[in-house]
């Protein structure tokens, strides 16, 4: 870049700094321990100039952005530290789909595909009596709580406003049909219907829902969810870690691609197949 091109981002953005926290020319030469007819000559646009690497430090630190975007070398102002910790954050995690986070993530997507790998099976389709049975053991049983923010989404996704993906393990699908593993002790009533309000929603809602069953003998996923292009967030028991630099998202969104192209039974064949487990 020409010396004179960047002297002029240099001055534009040290005046967008400097209004953005209301510093007047005083108050930053105080702070930076400069002249103020120093100040006065890198704000002068009729002979932009460039400060030492000394004043420029100085003046990020100043006005709290980073010394590579006063310089037209990034078009992000924060700080490093402050772009890698709004890159990725961790945020705790209810046990209840009633989360405010989750919910607030779901709103700040709409307009976006949501793509899913859940935990178990996916809480927005999840019966009040599958609720009932999961909560059950919990001392503090939000169940209303939850069955309600579940309620919330399922309308949300009626309405048309995002596409939702769900990439799931078929073992999911057939523990809870057989009632083995984590769905061991609940009632085949409770199991049945739940998988049969499942399928129904997955043929009332095509293609605005989508589920696809993949053999996780052979591909895997941790539970993910990806709210839109610019956020995704891993599961990981306690607390969810959210990403939302631009390469992360992307790098996750294609693993998600994947769990599509390696499922054994697409979105338009997955009613079928529940419904063949329920009556076997």
């Amino acid at each position: 870049m020409d010396k004179r091109d960047r002297a002029e981002i240099f001055r534009t953005r040290l005046q967008q700094a400097m209004s953005l926290k209301n510093v007047t020319r005083s108050a930053l030469s105080r702070t930076t321990q400069t002249d103020r007819s120093t100040i006065g000559q890198l704000l002068k646009d009729d002979h932009p100039r460039l400060p030492n690497a000394q004043l420029a430090a100085d003046l990020a630190v100043a006005l709290s952005v980073s010394t590579d975007w006063l310089l037209g070398l990034t078009n992000r102002p924060e700080t490093p530290g402050d772009i890698v910790a709004a890159a990725m954050s961790l945020s705790p995690a209810e046990r209840t789909s009633a989360d405010e986070q989750l919910l607030a993530w779901h709103q700040e997507a709409a307009g976006y595909k949501v793509r899913h790998v859940p935990a178990t099976l996916p809480d927005i389709l999840k019966t009040k009596d599958m609720l009932n049975w999961e909560y059950a053991s919990f001392q503090d049983r939000r169940l209303p709580e939850a069955f309600d923010a579940m309620q919330d989404q399922l309308d949300w996704l009626s309405s048309g406003v995002s596409d939702y993906e769900i990439a799931l393990p078929i073992h999911e699908i057939e523990a809870c049909a057989a009632g083995t593993a984590y769905y061991k002790n609940a009632s085949k009533s409770i199991r049945h219907e739940q998988l049969n309000f499942i399928a129904e929603h997955c043929d009332q809602m095509f293609p605005r829902l989508r589920i696809f069953l993949f053999d996780a003998h052979t591909v895997f996923s941790s539970p993910v969810t990806l709210f839109g292009p610019n956020l995704a967030v891993v599961y990981v028991g306690q607390c969810y870690l959210a990403f939302r630099e631009i390469e992360r998202v992307k790098s996750l969104t294609n693993h998600f691609d994947w769990l599509v192209r390696e499922a054994v039974i697409d979105a338009r064949n997955v009613p079928t197949y529940i419904r063949s487990l329920i009556h076997v």
